[in-house]
């Protein structure tokens, strides 16, 4: 009885949080602050920089860590004032939305193959054919003959091979499973690519901390996460070889080479398998989404006023912390397009920012 009671006041207490959001957006109100949800990719960056924001600003920054799939359908049902992305919203997701949806770049991370083997303190290196052979379940065991041949010096463990993944909508799914489905054809036929996919085998947790928790707790088990929570939570992870055939260390430096590329007019762009010789393979940049024009759901011009100026300080002075979180900084070409990204959005029609 009395977990009835507690699982009812649970539910009545998610239901008054999902309905004061409702109304926070809703409403015009612009004391509420500004309400965000999506990537768990991004969130101990978010973390850090809504922090800062409030400080010099006052205004409160509300940011839901719900994965990348979550925070497009809230952008889309327009209960909240943006969504965040580690993919962009794909044409069906397009069709969904009432209105221009804006994709502005805010960063760029990688996303590392983390492995717990208790005793063991080698930093593994990972082929693209072992990375695929692991999530496919080929790979039973940590001795397997392709991850001897890549580890050559190494003993590795004859322990069991068990995978994690992410059980929900995620651009951290999306960034992994692009870069499988490029370097595996086995993969692309049998699996695809998307925020959500069929897992061929593996445990399921939400966001990068349930993947992260699941990792930490499961003895020999393999999964892909946020270089942050990686190294925030003492993860190992493994060294991957890139299209140039070289063995990348995932960090700062490697994602910034991965993204140095043509950045779209309209910001979307992947970075999986990149060509730079010193690129990590396994990245991708993360988006900021917002509508186009800003007058819907009884919202003011100072709500949408303070949206924009938000994410203009988030591409601009925001950069600044992101190196310390394991982050690469925007590059000089992002920022320019999620400048003029950000100069097309309207309020009435009329530009918000000048």
């Amino acid at each position: 009885m009395k977990n009835l009671k507690f699982k009812s006041a649970k539910s009545a207490m998610l239901a008054l949080v999902a309905a004061v959001a409702l109304s926070a957006c809703g409403t015009g109100n612009s004391s509420s602050g500004i309400i965000g949800a999506g990537s768990s990719f991004d969130n101990p960056l978010f973390s850090k920089m809504f922090s800062v924001y409030h400080d010099s600003t006052k205004i409160q920054v509300n940011y839901q860590s719900v994965g990348s799939g979550a925070g497009i359908s809230q952008l889309t049902h327009k209960t909240i004032d943006f969504g965040a992305s580690d993919a962009p919203m794909n044409e069906e997701q397009m069709k969904a939305v009432q209105g221009d949806v804006l994709h502005i770049p805010v960063t760029a991370g990688a996303v590392v193959v983390s492995y717990n083997l208790p005793g063991f303190t080698e930093t593994l290196r990972f082929t693209p054919e072992i990375v695929a052979a692991m999530f496919l379940g080929k790979i039973k065991k940590w001795n397997d003959p392709l991850i001897a041949a890549a580890n050559p010096d190494v003993k590795l463990p004859t322990t069991d091979l068990v995978v994690a993944h992410r059980s929900d909508g995620s651009g951290t799914t999306a960034i992994f499973t692009s870069y499988l489905a490029k370097v595996s054809p086995d993969w692309l036929s049998k699996v695809g690519t998307g925020t959500s996919v069929n897992w061929p085998i593996g445990l399921g947790g939400k966001g990068n901390e349930g993947v992260s928790g699941l990792i930490k707790q499961t003895p020999g088990c393999v999964g892909y996460i946020e270089l942050a929570y990686a190294i925030q939570n003492h993860m190992s992870y493994a060294i991957i070889q890139n299209k140039a055939g070289n063995y990348i260390t995932p960090s700062i430096q490697s994602v910034t080479a991965a993204a140095d590329i043509e950045i779209p007019a309209d910001g979307k762009v992947l970075l999986t398998n990149t060509e730079a010789a010193t690129g990590y393979p396994i990245a991708g940049f993360s988006w900021v989404l917002i509508y186009k024009e800003q007058n819907y759901n009884n919202r003011t011009q100072e709500q949408a006023t303070q949206l924009l100026q938000l994410v203009n300080w988030m591409i601009h002075s925001g950069q600044q912390y992101s190196s310390k979180l394991d982050y690469a900084p925007l590059s000089k070409a992002a920022v320019s397009t999620g400048e003029a990204i950000l100069k097309s959005a309207t309020y009435n029609g009329r530009p918000i920012l000048k």
